[in-house]
């Protein structure tokens, strides 16, 4: 067969890269039959574990599916303990799973533990930060003081480790403490899920975006996030969003707008609080409550459908947004969806009628969507499910 012309390649490659996109931007219709699969990864007492909790949840490059957790090894309670990070994977979006690895391990004799998992995957380089709080004996979030210092007994430690290998193994850790910490904020940890990193058509390209948590001087609780534009080389901290806020996640929507979904410290609020970003999720608008989605201060998650989709596609406006839908008690895991941005919601799903906590959510590779959640039993569950299940209220 005669090689095409140069200008047929070129035609070629760009129909090529096109359907690439599609591809990897495309939903599963609406004829779709409804889905919904779960399973236990983590059960009270598995190999002499007291209490598992905090779930996070990411795609590696290769679409290895991860999930990773504390390990609350003598008492269900936050740092300070004995507490590691486990992490398993799966190669075939949830259906099975890996035996659990130790990720990040306790200091045996010292008092010192790790929590507050976050995962964080670099589209480009193809590297996996796993985000985690660091607590010296004695020292959580309530009691940490303020500073800085690489050595400091008296503070909670910012760190991650990070995979080159999709999860397989992993190196470090490396203390953000001096980077992204101020002197006078005392406790400080990464918003457990995941992190986000920005799309290339947008002013901050790649731009690598993990959610914190910090308590001021003020002794109020503030989300800020720390962000990297060199694929995690350095790290810098953003400018909080204000006081009586607590753990919170952020997606980027269609425009490039970043959007701040956050839990409430204040105990007048039993709603989401939003806030919007213009530049790449580093300085923020006010941040208002969103009735529409009732909140018993838990932690949640925010995710795009679409993220690939071209922004003239009705989908790249679609959104999934998962909380324990009750004002005052944690229960009732819903899933909602959007499909515009966020300024509209619809009455959602509910994965988990009863009691439930933490819960976070992952779309996978072949178009369907994973939520990784604390259930009423003290079990980490994970179900995978489609847009057909949730009842698709989007017009495509």
């Amino acid at each position: 067969m005669p090689r095409p012309r140069a200008h047929l390649r070129r035609a070629f490659a760009v129909l090529l890269a096109g359907t690439l996109a599609t591809a990897c931007s495309a939903l599963p219709g609406r004829d779709a039959a409804p889905l919904f699969e779960r399973v236990t990864l983590a059960k009270p007492g598995d190999n002499g574990v007291h209490t598992y909790r905090i779930p996070a949840l990411a795609v590696a490059k290769d679409g290895t599916l991860l999930a990773s957790y504390d390990a609350r090894l003598d008492a269900a309670h936050d740092l300070p303990g004995k507490i590691d990070i486990l992490l398993r994977r799966s190669r075939d979006d949830g259906r099975t799973w890996s035996a659990p690895q130790t990720v990040v391990r306790h200091t045996e004799g010292a008092g010192a533990g790790a929590g507050d998992s976050s995962l964080l995957v670099d589209r480009d380089t193809g590297r996996v930060f796993l985000f985690h709080a660091w607590a010296p004996r004695g020292v959580g979030f309530p009691n940490a003081q303020a500073g800085n210092a690489v050595d400091s007994t008296t503070t909670l430690h910012p760190r991650y480790v990070w995979s080159d290998d999709d999860g397989a193994t992993w190196q470090g850790p490396r203390d953000l403490i001096a980077a992204i910490k101020r002197p006078d904020w005392k406790g400080m940890f990464a918003t457990s899920g995941h992190g986000i990193q920005l799309f290339d058509d947008h002013s901050a390209r790649g731009r690598l975006i993990q959610p914190y948590v910090f308590r001021g001087s003020d002794n109020l609780v503030h989300a800020v996030n720390a962000y990297s534009g060199d694929h995690g080389t350095s790290w810098h901290i953003g400018a909080p969003l204000g006081g009586r806020l607590d753990e919170n996640k952020v997606v980027e929507l269609a425009d490039g707008t970043v959007m701040q979904n956050s839990r409430s410290s204040d105990p007048k609020v039993h709603a989401r609080m939003v806030a919007l970003s213009r530049d790449g999720g580093i300085h923020f608008g006010p941040t208002e409550p969103d009735p529409q989605l009732p909140d018993p201060h838990n932690n949640g998650d925010l995710i795009r459908v679409a993220p690939l989709a071209a922004t003239d596609r009705p989908e790249s406006h679609w959104l999934l947004f998962s909380n324990t839908a009750d004002p005052t008690e944690r229960r009732t895991l819903t899933v909602r969806m959007s499909c515009d941005d966020g300024r509209d919601w619809n009455a959602g799903r509910v994965v988990d009628p009863g009691d439930a906590m933490y819960s976070v959510m992952a779309r996978l590779p072949d178009g369907s969507f994973g939520i990784f959640w604390e259930d009423g039993d003290g079990n980490l569950s994970y179900a995978r499910f489609n847009l057909a299940w949730l009842g698709h209220p989007c017009r495509s």
